[in-house]
């Protein structure tokens, strides 16, 4: 198993996002797994900082795209264009043909836009005119998110959350944390001076390695149980798909290789239950503000019904 390099890829990023290490370990499990990450919390608390952070540690190539109300599907994609001189129409790729993408406070965007990145996420593709254009390996989305209740923004629809493996909070720093964010920046931005640490193909190596981990009968039966628990839920109107059950299955076998086992344990489900399942939920109880909380607070229930396998 050879994933020292991994440990130099979360250092290098917490030399900006100082104190978040459990955060920063939940993105690299995304990464190694495949999926995607949404972040959401207030404005200021690092989101953009850790997505560019992590883009700078790998040596491939990044998009930021800023969404806004008027931003069209096209803005993202590409473009069709006519080529007077052989005839046809010439394909301009649009942003998300790299392989970091941020897509910053996505949920700025109309719900028509948000949904041209759902190709994209789920077949690692974009189909514009007819033809079908790869995209690069690896690709990787990172959404950063205002909450709902802020002005200005639009609720992501279910079809899009569901593509996201992981969605995660990052928090105000600890008051130590904090002095040492402050002394870090006196002069420059810690990113400015960020250089990468590994290269595209060792990522794509390491996805493969991962996907080795051994996942037992015993860890698998305990995962759909929670699993089961979300679909016949009193408090739930709808509970998990199949696809939030490969993600678990997945962020799993990477969080392990990131822990430098060959093997998952129980604490693995248990860890990753709310980062993959808690946007994937709708509670029956809709309040105007902490969905997240009451989801959460759901998962802790299920969690506690669901026996830990020995």
């Amino acid at each position: 198993m050879d994933n020292s390099c991994l440990h130099g890829l979360k250092e290098n990023i917490e030399k900006v996002l100082i104190g978040k290490g459990e955060e920063v370990k939940l993105v690299l499990v995304g990464l190694l797994a495949q999926g995607h990450i949404l972040i959401e919390d207030v404005p200021g608390v690092g989101k953009t900082v850790l997505a560019r952070a992590l883009a700078k540690s790998i040596a491939c190539t990044f998009q930021r795209i800023q969404f806004t109300p008027d931003l069209l599907p096209s803005d993202i994609l590409g473009v069709s264009l006519p080529n007077p001189k052989k005839g046809d129409f010439e394909f301009k790729p649009g942003p998300i043909f790299a392989n970091i993408i941020l897509a910053d406070e996505v949920n700025r965007a109309t719900p028509r836009t948000q949904s041209s990145l759902l190709e994209a996420m789920n077949d690692f593709q974009v189909t514009i005119d007819g033809f079908t254009h790869p995209l690069p390996k690896p690709f990787m989305v990172l959404a950063t998110q205002n909450p709902i209740e802020y002005q200005g923004t639009y609720p992501l629809p279910e079809s899009q959350l569901d593509r996201f493996m992981l969605k995660l909070q990052i928090g105000y720093p600890e008051p130590a944390d904090e002095k040492l964010i402050l002394a870090a920046q006196k002069i420059t931005h810690p990113l400015e001076n960020l250089q990468p640490v590994i290269t595209a193909d060792k990522i794509l190596s390491l996805q493969e390695q991962a996907k080795k981990v051994r996942v037992d009968d015993a860890i698998i039966e305990y995962l759909l149980q929670m699993v089961n628990h979300t679909r016949h839920s009193d408090k739930l109107m709808l509970g998990i798909s199949p696809r939030g059950s490969i993600y678990l299955f997945r962020a799993a076998q990477a969080l392990a290789f990131i822990e430098d086992r060959h093997y998952c344990i129980p604490d693995d489900i248990k860890r990753l239950v709310k980062p993959v399942f808690s946007h994937r939920l709708i509670p029956r109880e809709q309040p105007r503000s902490g969905i997240s909380k009451i989801t959460d607070t759901i998962l802790e229930g299920i969690m506690e019904q669901a026996p830990v396998p020995l």
